[in-house]
């Protein structure tokens, strides 16, 4: 039977013709999102990767479901003993005491020279004999879930890349015979060959090390085919942690989900709320962008205070210093946010951009979401840059995870770099996707190094299109008059219109 789905989860977003059938988790969640559910059952399916990769944890992962589930699972190793299996298995805290190990490895008399064939091609000896063995083994277990480690071994014992389809062909019907859902494994490093195993399987897996120029090795899962079935395409990040694979699905924002209402709340400083026609609105993004030095972070700070005021519970994702440090200063300013930590109601995640991969940040800050969070800051854009493989893609997470936010009801704000004018390169290219935009900018005056803020953008509402001072105080952010006696001070070097000593004496909170 076919139906049509619509499912607006944040893993995927559905839209095409599915066949609904019995599906076997996978033991791993991200992955079972990405396939809709899990594994087809009763079928068979090719997991690839270069060694390391993770192929043999997944593998584990998924006979643990199984043994959870109180199924008969096999383990048919071809490579690595019942010993090391165990030994991988106990590094991730898991017990294989469910789990049937049947090993099928040379023997230590294929070294004899009496057991060197002179009269059959020896691979046809031997690959009959691992086949007869491999078969025997499904007999005797009578497994629901059978995992074959790996496909590279039968491929060296076959004598020919005909002979070696017809082996996984038959052991194809061999496992459906027996309602088996069979995961074959297979580390890539055969001929090109082996890649027509793909035909034969009902889906492929491949898993993928991408090593990075610093940091830790990212990894990306991608579904090459599943028959039948509507999963989401494209690569997906994962992690190797103790206790196995962790998969984050790529975010696709749900077309069809109903945005909450656009209620408005105060930035906490009135001045500013005017600038912005009455304040911010929940459901909005928000971009304070601005020189090194020129009080972004600290602006981010006094909107976070604001909604913790108002008893809204606040994630921050900090790239650029450690959660102490941020307490400690936010703490010269006088605002305590250690005790809101501790009770909870504020939620600071330290961001090491060369650990966490682009679709693990973006999984947490959507789990911040779910979780309640109405109000969530990323300090900075340059930081979850630099966790990007390739510049030109952040626009595109940044508008997923935007757009999901947005759905959810939750007010984001996020901290940029700029360096120059706003018609110049702003926050790395992303300033088109934020709704509203605070521009903070320095200038000269008087012999001093002065401040000014700008709203340059509020979609969907009025909003004041002056420039005024802005200092950060002891108290906090205070902002003053419109500074009317300076010509071009957003291209950083004014020219003194009149008199501007009232201007910059004069500051209202």
């Amino acid at each position: 039977m076919i139906v049509r789905t619509g499912d607006t989860t944040r893993g995927a977003a559905v839209t095409v013709d599915v066949w609904a059938t019995d599906t076997v988790a996978s033991g791993i969640a991200g992955l079972d999102t990405i396939l809709q559910g899990g594994f087809v059952r009763d079928r068979l399916y090719l997991i690839e990767g270069a060694p390391g990769s993770g192929k043999t944890t997944l593998a584990l992962q998924f006979l643990l479901d199984g043994v959870r589930r109180g199924e008969s699972v096999l383990y048919i190793t071809l490579s690595e003993s019942a010993a090391e299996l165990r030994g991988s298995a106990a590094s991730h805290g898991w017990s294989l005491a469910g789990v049937d190990i049947h090993e099928v490895l040379p023997s230590e008399q294929i070294l004899q020279p009496e057991e060197q064939y002179s009269i059959f091609h020896p691979g046809d000896v031997e690959s009959r004999a691992t086949t007869d063995d491999i078969l025997a083994a499904v007999k005797r277990a009578r497994p629901r879930r059978v995992v074959l480690d790996s496909l590279s071994e039968l491929q060296l014992l076959a004598t020919s890349a005909l002979l070696y389809r017809r082996q996984v062909l038959a052991l194809k019907q061999f496992f459906a015979s027996r309602n088996c859902t069979t995961l074959l494994l297979d580390d890539k490093t055969g001929s090109d060959g082996d890649r027509q195993v793909r035909s034969v399987a009902h889906g492929v897996i491949a898993l993928e090390r991408i090593p990075s120029e610093y940091g830790g090795i990212r990894r990306q899962i991608e579904v090459i085919k599943l028959r039948g079935v509507a999963f989401a395409e494209g690569l997906h990040d994962y992690r190797i942690v103790t206790g196995g694979l962790v998969v984050y699905p790529r975010l696709v924002a749900a077309q069809t989900r109903q945005a909450r209402g656009y209620a408005r709340f105060s930035t906490g400083v009135p001045a500013l709320d005017d600038m912005l026609g009455g304040g911010l609105e929940q459901g909005t993004s928000t971009l304070v962008a601005g020189p090194s030095g020129s009080g972004k972070s600290s602006l981010a700070t006094q909107l976070v205070a604001a909604a913790l005021a108002r008893g809204e519970p606040v994630a921050m994702f900090i790239f650029d210093e450690s959660a102490g440090s941020f307490i400690h200063r936010a703490h010269g300013r006088n605002v305590d946010f250690a005790q809101a930590v501790e009770r909870g109601r504020l939620q600071l995640h330290q961001i090491d951009p060369a650990q966490m991969s682009p679709g693990e940040f973006t999984h947490s800050v959507c789990a911040a979401a779910d979780a309640g969070a109405r109000m969530i800051v990323v300090d900075s854009l340059q930081g979850f840059q630099r966790s990007m493989p390739s510049e030109k893609l952040l626009a595109t997470h940044l508008h997923e995870l935007l757009t999901y936010l947005n759905q959810s009801g939750v007010a984001t704000v996020l901290v940029g770099l700029q360096h120059t004018a706003p018609a110049e390169r702003m926050a790395v290219e992303s300033s088109f996707l934020a709704d509203n935009i605070i521009i903070l900018h320095y200038f000269e005056a008087g012999g001093a190094v002065c401040q000014a803020i700008s709203v340059y953008k509020k979609r969907g509402g009025e909003h004041q299109r002056t420039i005024r001072h802005f200092r950060i105080a002891a108290s906090g952010v205070e902002i003053g008059a419109v500074l009317t006696g300076f010509r071009g001070i957003l291209t950083g070097t004014p020219r003194l219109a009149d008199s501007e000593a009232p201007a910059l004496a004069t500051v209202d909170g």
